[in-house]
């Protein structure tokens, strides 16, 4: 009494083909992600660097102001 499973084997067979392909796609679209994410930060990286650069900046010039006010006898108020 031999079953034959070829039918069955066939099916299965395409069906992890099918799951291995979405799972391949998946992959690509998650380094995609990545990828993106990635870019982002590096971006957000180099804006806080550069926000960092222009308040020592501005503190530097209040500063100066303030010498200027100074040495003018200029009483400043906020």
């Amino acid at each position: 009494m031999k079953e034959d499973f070829s039918d069955l084997i066939q099916y299965l067979d395409s069906r992890f083909n099918k799951i291995e392909g979405d799972f391949i796609d998946l992959k690509k679209e998650f380094n995609d992600l990545q990828t993106s994410v990635d870019a982002y930060a590096k971006k957000a990286d180099k804006f806080f660097e550069e926000l960092v650069m222009l308040s020592h900046k501005v503190d530097r010039h209040e500063k100066w102001l303030l010498q200027i006010a100074d040495k003018l006898g200029i009483k400043l108020e906020y």
